[in-house]
C-alpha cells in the first residue's frame, strides 16, 4: 500500500516538475500591472473598447493534446467571481492568440477553437468593469494544457462547467494577474 501511495505521489511531482517551465505573457499586459481602458467592456455602465489582449505561451507539458484560456475576476462582488473569457479546443500547435482574438463568433480564434459563454451572457471576450470606486481588481489569465485534444460540452455550457471539464483533463497551467479598477463617480 506504501508502495502505491509513493508511487503515485511521484507521478503528480512528475507531471508538476514538466510543467515547471510552462509561462503565459501578453505583450500588452504586463503581470502585476494595471490593465489599459481599451480591455474594459463597453456596457453595464462601462465605456471601454472591449479588445481581449493579445496572449503567448511556451513550455506546455509534454502530452498536451490542446489549451484552454481563461479570465477570471475573484473580486467581483457575486459571491462567486466573474468569468471574463473562456476559450476551448486550442490545438495543441497553438502558442499564441492574437489581439482581439476574444471577438464574438470566434473569427479571430485558431480553427477548431471556441468561446464557451461568460458571465455577461455571450460566447466572447468580456472586458474589465468593475464597480466604480471599488479598489482595482484582480484578473487572472490562464492557460490551461489538457490531456484531451477536444473537450466535449454543450454549444449553450457556461463557464462553471467549462472550468469544471477544464481542471478535470489539465496537465499544468500557466497564468499571470493584472489589475484594473475604475474611479468612485462624480
Amino acid at each position: 500500500m506504501k508502495s502505491i501511495l509513493l508511487a503515485s505521489a511521484l507521478i503528480g511531482a512528475s507531471s508538476l516538475i514538466h510543467a515547471a517551465g510552462f509561462q503565459l505573457s501578453s505583450p500588452e499586459i504586463k503581470a502585476g500591472s494595471v490593465m489599459d481602458q481599451k480591455f474594459e467592456f463597453n456596457g453595464f455602465g462601462c465605456s471601454g473598447e472591449n479588445k481581449s489582449p493579445a496572449l503567448q505561451w511556451s513550455g506546455a507539458p509534454a502530452g498536451t493534446k490542446s489549451f484552454a484560456v481563461t479570465v477570471y475576476d475573484p473580486d467581483a462582488p457575486t459571491g462567486s467571481g466573474w468569468w471574463h473569457w473562456s476559450v476551448i479546443n486550442l490545438p495543441a500547435e497553438t502558442t499564441s492568440l492574437a489581439a482581439d482574438a476574444g471577438l464574438v463568433g470566434g473569427a479571430n480564434l485558431p480553427k477548431g477553437a471556441s468561446h464557451v459563454r461568460i458571465d455577461y451572457g455571450v460566447a466572447a471576450w468580456g472586458g474589465t468593469c468593475p464597480p466604480q470606486g471599488d479598489k482595482p481588481h484582480r484578473y487572472i489569465f490562464t492557460v490551461h494544457a489538457l490531456k484531451t485534444e477536444k473537450l466535449e460540452i454543450p454549444a449553450d455550457a457556461t463557464a462553471a462547467l467549462a472550468g469544471y471539464m477544464i481542471n478535470a483533463n489539465a496537465l499544468g497551467k500557466a497564468s499571470f494577474t493584472a489589475k484594473y479598477g475604475r474611479p468612485k463617480a462624480q
